[in-house]
């Protein structure tokens, strides 16, 4: 583990534990994005449908529900013991609340990425600051075309899956960051998905140990088999009416605890069915602005699973 104290009051002195090697042990310590400046842009494909239907389906982003909303994601982490931190908010990036994009943790530090998307691509600039007052190490910096943190996914300690769409993560991103993994003898699987999905958070989220949620209508079959057959993961399955919906884009935050959003009907039902408990908050003004609550954080420290 590692523990270092924090000198920003932004992150209210507590202690922040950083290092992440799998995504299913219990969560501590979660990096959130303040939503003071959140608004509905052409950020990917999900906002794109929101704000081409706005009229027809009487979608209208409300501020004062927004920042609700968020209130009670975050309620949903203290309750379970989670330690919460904040990027600060910044007027000139409305949609750095998703904070998985900006950044990933490794068991090393934290890598900094390159968002593709023209309102994020200084979406660095919070999560950078943020790191440095923390006192956690950044470990790399993305260089090479693009990668976002919604397309990295530890399957199991020492072996990770890594997406890309092409108009968000690319190819030479990805493989940028794989070559880092390898040379600490990681496994690594770099996939493209389909655009529509966004990124492999969208698509597969892991659970627990061994179990994972997967679309398995955006995924090749040499991915599906090496998440199934070459690693031994169980897989329920997302429908991929609820994929596009972000269905899958989900928090587990160990000891069968998941953080869902309530529009997820199919889902939250399939994972009740397994035994999880499943905290399910109203998450709409976000997730038609392209962002579901996996999204919103990004994991800290988790205790080894």
């Amino acid at each position: 583990m590692n523990k270092l104290q924090s000198t920003s009051a932004s992150i209210q002195d507590k202690p922040v534990r950083w290092g992440v090697n799998a995504q299913t042990g219990v969560l501590t310590d979660v990096l959130l994005g303040k939503p003071d400046h959140f608004r509905w842009v052409a950020l990917n494909s999900i906002s794109a449908v929101t704000l081409a239907n706005m009229e027809e389906m009487g979608h209208r982003f409300d501020k004062q529900k927004a920042m609700k909303q968020h209130r009670q994601m975050v309620e949903v982490y203290e309750r379970n013991g989670v330690n919460v931190h904040f990027a600060e908010a910044d007027e000139g990036l409305p949609s750095s609340v998703f904070t998985r994009d900006s950044s990933f943790m490794t068991p090393w530090g934290a890598v900094i990425t390159s968002i593709q998307t023209p309102p994020r691509r200084r979406d660095y600039a919070v999560v950078s600051e943020f790191y440095h007052k923390a006192g956690i190490p950044i470990w790399k910096w993305v260089t090479a075309g693009h990668f976002e943190g919604g397309d990295f996914c530890i399957l199991k300690p020492g072996v990770a899956l890594l997406g890309w769409s092409g108009d968000r993560s690319t190819k030479e991103g990805a493989e940028q960051v794989a070559g880092w993994l390898r040379e600490k003898d990681w496994e690594v699987l770099v996939a493209p998905i389909p655009p529509q999905f966004v990124h492999v958070d969208a698509v597969v989220v892991m659970l627990e140990r061994g179990l994972a949620l997967v679309c398995e209508d955006a995924l090749q079959p040499y991915a599906l088999d090496y998440i199934k057959e070459t690693h031994g993961i169980e897989t329920i399955p997302v429908a991929y009416a609820d994929c596009v919906k972000l269905g899958g884009n989900l928090v587990s935050l160990g000891n069968k605890r998941v953080l869902s959003m309530s529009h997820n009907l199919n889902v939250n039902k399939q994972l009740e069915d397994r035994g999880f408990h499943v905290d399910a908050v109203d998450y709409d003004m976000f997730a038609l602005g392209g962002g579901g609550v996996h999204c919103s954080c990004h994991e800290l420290y988790r205790e080894p699973d």
